[in-house]
């Protein structure tokens, strides 16, 4: 039953950015609410609704978008920076402590860069009228948007054109997700969610495609209208994409996590990239390495060869493979002397076993989850490997998301222990 005007006293700041409070039958979480804030909010249950901050915090700010509050993309604008920082290092540190890992970690480093360069846009009829904009937190609603502050400067026309490209398909009523990329030949569309399309939906997305100038627009992977093909930039090398394909939140992002990965794996011969999507570790690590880069599907893959041949990288060999029911084994693992992993945020749990009876050198961990990448890194260090470095890595912010890079090696002449169950 929902309870008006209660008081809450925020103890900390919990995992999705919300602010937790003592209750009755366990933490309240309440959005927006800062640690030691005094708030009255409408409780219901174990979750609550900030009306009014009666006692602010220390690190209350003002918010850097009008939208802040309402719109559920950000979650701690409000949070001064050093305490922001402290909280995304402690979602790491928690982590790990949960896995039973003391190991050291570098300081947040920041890599919001330019900001994000794609963006997902959410399209719905209602009887109120067509809503295009990001998911309100915690909910189905949709926050109209028509600028946000986060976004790279090539991300500028993106809402306007997913509003557009929504419009065309307005007459199906059905729900529909609008991923923009900014590449560079312009933005780059890709639509799910409506399924096939008719001989007038096309030509009207045609259309639309053209007045908006768009690099590409997709549906369901499949090009509904292509001006240029795009491409992104993968260190020195431009490289096309597959519509709709994975790429890392920000450019400067991208950069840190590679970096890493370059200078753990320099001087290994033969390095295995698995999960490698569309070749964002494996085409600078070919400059130095034969790379051998494995993933699920099959067009990431494809963008991936062809831009390793156009640049004279004929050490790069692509294999689709579903590592989640297929993961390499460690007999599998032995022709090679270094390894980069960058699992989705289920983490690479029979991957991770698997390499740990390894006797692969150098492993390099990417993650987004800190929770799975936690339990990936204790199976490894169970199998004898040792963690050099970890950093937490902030191409997500004022969100709870953090990535995350380290470098695992296994000592020379040490006998690995009995692996984790």
């Amino acid at each position: 039953m929902l309870s008006l005007n209660r008081t809450l006293h925020i103890e900390r700041l919990g995992p999705r950015g919300e602010g937790l409070a003592p209750g009755p039958d366990g933490e309240i979480a309440a959005p927006y609410a800062l640690p030691g804030e005094t708030i009255v909010a409408e409780v219901d249950g174990r979750r609550a609704r900030l009306v009014e901050v009666t006692a602010p915090s220390r690190d209350r700010i003002a918010p850097i978008c009008r939208l802040f509050g309402a719109c559920g993309g950000c979650a701690v604008q409000t949070l001064r920076h050093d305490a922001y920082v402290r909280w995304k290092e402690g979602l790491l540190a928690d982590a790990l402590r949960r896995a039973g890992l003391a190991a050291p970690r570098e300081p947040l480093l920041d890599a919001h860069g330019q900001g994000r360069r794609r963006a997902t846009f959410h399209a719905r009829a209602t009887p109120a009228g067509l809503q295009v904009g990001f998911m309100a937190a915690r909910s189905h609603e949709i926050v109209d948007v028509d600028a946000c502050p986060i976004l790279a400067p090539g991300l500028a026309d993106a809402p306007h054109a997913a509003h557009v490209i929504a419009r065309q398909l307005a007459a199906g009523g059905k729900p529909l997700d609008i991923l923009v990329t900014q590449t560079l030949d312009g933005l780059d569309v890709d639509l799910r969610g409506h399924g096939p399309l008719n001989e007038d939906e096309t030509r009207r997305l045609v259309a639309a495609a053209l007045r908006l100038d768009l690099a590409r627009l997709s549906n369901h992977g499949v090009v509904v209208a292509q001006a240029r093909a795009p491409r992104v930039r993968h260190g020195e090398i431009d490289a096309a994409i597959a519509p709709g394909a994975f790429l890392q939140a920000t450019q400067a992002g991208e950069d840190a996590l590679t970096g890493e990965a370059v200078a753990a794996l320099r001087n290994a011969r033969r390095v295995a990239d698995l999960f490698c999507g569309g070749g964002a570790f494996s085409l600078r690590l070919a400059r130095f390495s034969s790379v051998r880069a494995l993933d699920y599907e099959e067009a990431p893959l494809k963008a991936l060869a062809s831009a390793a041949r156009e640049n004279g990288l004929r050490a790069v060999k692509v294999e689709a493979r579903d590592l989640f029911r297929r993961p390499l084994s460690a007999q599998e693992l032995s022709e090679f002397d270094g390894l980069v992993f960058d699992p989705p945020r289920a983490g690479a749990l029979e991957q991770a076993r698997a390499v740990a009876a390894s006797q692969i050198p150098v492993v390099v961990a990417v993650s987004c989850n800190a929770e799975t990448f936690a339990r990936d890194a204790a199976i490894l260090t169970a199998g004898g490997y040792e963690i050099e470095k970890i950093l937490p890595v902030d191409q997500f912010r004022y969100s709870p998301h953090l990535e995350i890079v380290a470098r695992f090696r296994r000592p020379r002449k040490k006998k690995a222990r009995r692996l984790l169950g």
